[in-house]
């Protein structure tokens, strides 16, 4: 594996990048930089506790209860986040001319916000919330106000911080929570999100899958490829003779299918990487980032 800080690291993904069209598979790592925690460690293993399953949320209104409860706390913290160097680095790139697409595993919209507008959100997003009985949308902001007003005085609860906007919560206080329905129907709610056992819409796998091969190069930002569903592009660029760079601080399950692989942290290498990009250095400033 490359060393971190290497200016001929730098100049090589430089040389790849400059005269290709890039898709950009981005992970956790990119999202961590901004405060939100990872599942995982460096090496791929879980280091906090496993995330909800989804057979799990459908089949156990106690577990509805606290993934909601948690949901609520973490939710008024996690909208406030804001794009770190990563996101704002892969939307100059965009801008640039050089990233076609952004498919990425991290639910939190960060890429959006950061001014990049082809992206795939591989696992949806937090800010949506679907009836699994009519199938209603309604905003995650919108369910807040509703959860709110069900629970007086949870405004004020503080809690740790968990992966995905969740929030460590005692099982006391999660037992006295009121789960908000579905306006139209009165069904279950769940975040539009996928969750752990459940599978990505078959669509969405394919309008990937045809962005990452229809580019030059395949760049895996801030991942460490343990999960399948972000693996499958690897392997698809790999088989189809695209070349890859990885950039993730520790080994991947990708690194063998790798032209340049770049042990560090993204939101040190990516402008290090834009700045080298000369079709990037031509004055222009970054354009402005948008509200989620």
């Amino acid at each position: 594996m490359q060393v971190n800080d290497s200016p001929a690291v730098v100049r090589r993904c430089a040389e790849l990048i400059e005269e290709r069209t890039v898709a950009v598979l981005s992970g956790a790592g990119v999202s961590t930089p901004s405060g939100i925690p990872d599942y995982r460690g460096d090496d791929g293993t879980l280091r906090r506790r496993a995330p909800i399953q989804y057979r799990e949320f459908i089949g156990e209104e106690a577990a509805r209860r606290r993934y909601w409860a948690r949901s609520l706390v973490g939710w008024a913290w996690l909208r406030n986040r804001e794009p770190n160097d990563a996101h704002r680095a892969v939307a100059r790139l965009e801008d640039a001319g050089r990233v076609t697409a952004v498919v990425t595993q991290n639910v939190d919209g960060l890429h959006q916000a950061a001014g990049s507008r082809e992206v795939i959100d591989l696992h949806g997003r937090l800010s949506r919330v679907v009836c699994l009985e009519c199938g209603a949308i309604e905003t995650r902001d919108e369910l807040q106000q509703r959860m709110l007003l069900q629970n007086p005085g949870w405004e004020r609860l503080v809690a740790e911080m968990a992966p995905d906007g969740d929030a460590e919560l005692d099982e006391e206080t999660i037992a006295g929570f009121r789960i908000a329905a579905c306006r139209r129907c009165r069904g279950v709610l769940k975040p539009d999100v996928i969750f752990f056992g459940e599978n990505v819409p078959a669509s969405r796998v394919s309008n990937a899958l045809d962005l990452v091969l229809g580019a030059d190069l395949l760049l895996v930002l801030g991942s460490s490829l343990t999960v399948f569903s972000g693996f499958r592009f690897v392997l698809a660029a790999s088989e189809r003779g695209i070349p890859i760079i990885i950039v993730n601080r520790g080994a991947t399950r990708g690194d063998k299918h790798a032209e340049l692989t770049v042990n560090e942290r993204v939101e040190r290498f990516l402008p290090k990487l834009v700045g080298s990009v000369s079709k990037i250095m031509d004055g222009r400033e970054p354009r402005k980032e948008q509200n989620q």
